[in-house]
């Protein structure tokens, strides 16, 4: 009888040529085929960056959570290679839901949530366990069962971020407790016993029911917390997803309990991007992925068979005001094509054609705000979505507008102080992510153009705008020759 694992690498193999490529990136990483949501065991390991997943290989939908798995030697071209995990085991028979990967010795560990319930899919009958697979060849994994049981009196207690500090290995979980959410820290001498050290919870830190994919590294000379709260209601221009992604900055020490010096601060601020994971490359650099999707929103790649897909990969800085900051990692350079330049400029209540068709592009703008007096002026990419200065308000709007999909709004973030405005834009097939100044802002969004509506464009409405600087490059993930 054909094991689950096996049935999901043979509906891949199966269904990978009925997918259809309209909005299929061309640079992000994204399922063969088949649902995605949140990077799961983003690590190193012989000689490679490894990406897991959280995957439906049989359905564009949402359904019995498995582990997909690809590979890269630089972290923007991926290889994809078998599934890992499959929910076949009495622990996760409901789902391998989201963890993490750790090297131990010679192995690749992977630390996750088996996901299951006990009668009716109600709370009162969930149970969520913290599990081990372990592999020699970082391809195929050897279940090795649950490693920390449910504590007593939760249901929602998931999403394992597994660390080595010195002698011991740590980890956080996030859970529910009482209906506010909380991240309990525990340790380990082996990946395989753990006590529990400390909790970190309070609405002070942050008010949302539920803390999922938590996250807590050094940064400077600063420990992060990151997470993903869910509850949040939104408040003026903050949180207006559904669900959201952020950070605390604090201090911690192994026995100590996290002390946090701020206040929750969303890490992006477009319409899609969650559950953000951390790793750090071997040359010390701490970056993070996202999914670059959000809950129960319209996607209409489904129709092409796939669902979902990641975030560029983003190198984490702390600035002097204690301020996490997210630059493009410097591999994505490799992408480039030949580099196209545009003169510096002065829009006159207009619009400039700079390309009749863009699917795969870096696009860098440098504005000069002191002598822009445009109501609005920015960038556009089809009649569908458009960045730019609000001057009455005084902010960047990344807004975006499809209605024979059903998607339509906006989001914006405050336009910096200075006279010089900096955008570096990465465009993909269905896909925008923007970088303002030095990672001061990210926003990143999905995107859904007609083929025959792809032409990009600056404008400015209402008055004059100037360009200091503007050029962009083709990019493709193909091996360079």
């Amino acid at each position: 009888m054909e094991s689950l694992l096996q049935a999901a690498n043979s509906a891949i193999k199966e269904n990978q040529k009925e997918i259809k490529p309209r909005w299929y990136p061309e640079y992000h990483l994204a399922p063969p085929v088949g649902w995605m949501n949140d990077p799961n065991g983003l690590t190193w390991f012989d000689g490679y960056f490894h990406a897991f997943y959280q995957h439906h290989p049989s359905s564009p939908e949402w359904g019995p959570m498995h582990w997909g798995h690809a590979r890269s030697r630089d972290m923007v071209r991926w290889e994809h290679l078998p599934v890992a995990l499959a929910p076949e085991g009495p622990e996760d028979r409901d789902g391998c839901f989201s963890g993490s990967a750790v090297v131990a010795g010679e192995k690749l560990a992977l630390i996750y949530t088996g996901h299951k319930f006990h009668g009716q899919p109600v709370d009162e009958n969930l149970y969520q366990v913290q599990c081990l697979a372990t592999s020699s060849d970082g391809v195929t994994f050897q279940r090795e069962g649950m490693v920390l049981d449910t504590p007593e009196g939760l249901h929602h207690f998931r999403d394992p971020k597994v660390w080595r500090e010195k002698e011991a290995w740590y980890m956080v979980v996030g859970a529910k407790k009482q209906g506010k959410g909380e991240v309990q820290i525990y340790r380990s001498a082996d990946l395989r016993h753990w006590d529990v050290e400390s909790a970190i919870a309070g609405e002070a830190i942050c008010s949302a029911y539920m803390w999922e994919c938590p996250d807590l590294f050094p940064l400077g000379d600063k420990h992060i917390l990151m997470f993903s709260p869910q509850g949040i209601a939104a408040e003026g221009y903050r949180y207006r997803n559904l669900f959201q992604s952020g950070y605390v900055v604090g201090s911690w020490q192994p026995g100590e309990t996290f002390a946090p010096e701020g206040a929750f601060q969303e890490l992006d601020h477009g319409h899609d991007f969650y559950a953000p994971q951390s790793f750090t490359t071997p040359d010390g650099r701490r970056v993070i992925m996202g999914w670059l999707a959000m809950w129960e929103s319209v996607m209409p790649e489904k129709a092409g068979g796939w669902a979902g897909m990641l975030s560029l990969p983003r190198e984490l800085t702390l600035s002097e005001d204690g301020r996490v900051c997210q630059h493009p990692v410097k591999e994505l350079e490799t992408l480039r094509g030949t580099c196209e330049q545009w003169q510096p400029a002065k829009l006159q209540q207009q619009t400039v054609i700079l390309k009749e068709h863009v699917r795969a592009m870096e696009v860098q703008v440098e504005w000069d705000t002191s002598s822009s007096d445009a109501e609005r002026y920015g960038l556009s990419l089809g009649s569908g979505a458009r960045i730019y200065v609000d001057n009455q308000s005084q902010r960047i709007v990344l807004e975006r507008h499809y209605p024979e999909h059903n998607i339509s709004g906006y989001r914006s973030v405050p336009l910096p102080e200075g006279d010089l405005l900096r955008w570096r834009l990465f465009i993909d097939s269905s896909s925008l992510e923007l970088f303002i100044n030095a990672g001061e802002y990210t926003m990143s969004s999905r995107i859904y153009p007609s083929d025959d509506d792809r032409q990009m464009a600056l404008f400015s409405h209402s008055g004059n705008a100037t360009v200091h600087h503007a050029c962009a490059w083709p990019l493709s993930a193909e091996e360079p020759s």
